[in-house]
């Protein structure tokens, strides 16, 4: 069982009877008597399930003076003026389904603000059950997130370092993990002989520091043959003491 609630209530409303829509440029009401409205009641927008429906009551007694349901806004049911945010054109109907065209008017131009809102609210709050019973008969869609065949994926990983900064990994071919940089082609190379040995080397000729070491090798040797033969002699010497 489906309650009816009270969306707005206002005390007091002005009801114009309004001429044929002249042209297509809406409804103007400085084109009505606005000193001299037809009925003056009270309104309350009412809400039965997603039904919208406009009544208008006498102010004392409560009896309904006309009945307008609203099925959307904006709409035919309720149009606002071209000239004025306060009056709004309606369509009331009766129980036999005829319907008219009245102005609707206000006193204060927040009275047709909160109008506004109410409607807008309402059908708002409408649209949203309509998503929500469509979810429930249509099953969702569920998102396939696995790896097609072939597919893959490149992550960049931040790594910190000692001193604060940060340094992106990255693997790829030809690179060491460690940051060495691989043996050039070819294995290792021999490592290239000083510039003196090779300078002696390929054109025969002896540098000043060879030629010193070359020097002090050859005093070392006289002093080597100067002591064997002291040593010699000696021996001669102590031979001719015994002869």
């Amino acid at each position: 069982m489906e309650y009816e609630s009270v969306l707005i209530v206002k005390p007091e409303v002005f009801i114009y009877k309004i001429p044929p829509r002249a042209s297509n440029r809406g409804y103007r009401a400085a084109d009505w008597n606005l000193k001299e409205p037809t009925w003056t009641g009270r309104m309350r927008l009412v809400a039965k399930g997603t039904a919208c429906i406009l009544k208008l009551e006498d102010k004392t007694s409560g009896a309904l003076f006309a009945n307008c349901p609203i099925d959307t806004y904006p709409g035919v049911a309720i149009e606002a003026v071209s000239d004025s945010s306060r009056y709004f054109v309606i369509r009331v109907q009766d129980d036999n389904g005829r319907s008219a065209f009245l102005g609707l008017g206000f006193g204060d131009r927040s009275d047709s603000f909160d109008l506004n809102v109410a409607l807008q609210d309402h059908f708002k709050w409408v649209k949203n059950q309509e998503q929500i019973e469509k979810e429930k008969t249509e099953p969702k869609q569920e998102l396939d997130l696995g790896f097609k065949e072939g597919e893959t994926i490149k992550i960049n990983m931040r790594i910190t370092k000692k001193d604060g900064s940060e340094g992106t990994s990255r693997t790829g071919k030809g690179k060491s993990s460690s940051g060495v940089l691989p043996p050039p082609p070819g294995g290792l190379s021999k490592i290239a002989p000083p510039p003196a040995q090779a300078a002696a080397t390929a054109g025969g000729a002896t540098s000043p520091a060879h030629r010193a070491a070359a020097g002090a090798g050859s005093e070392w040797t006289d002093y080597a043959s100067a002591g064997g033969n002291q040593g010699q002699q000696n021996t001669a010497n102590a031979n001719w003491v015994q002869f």
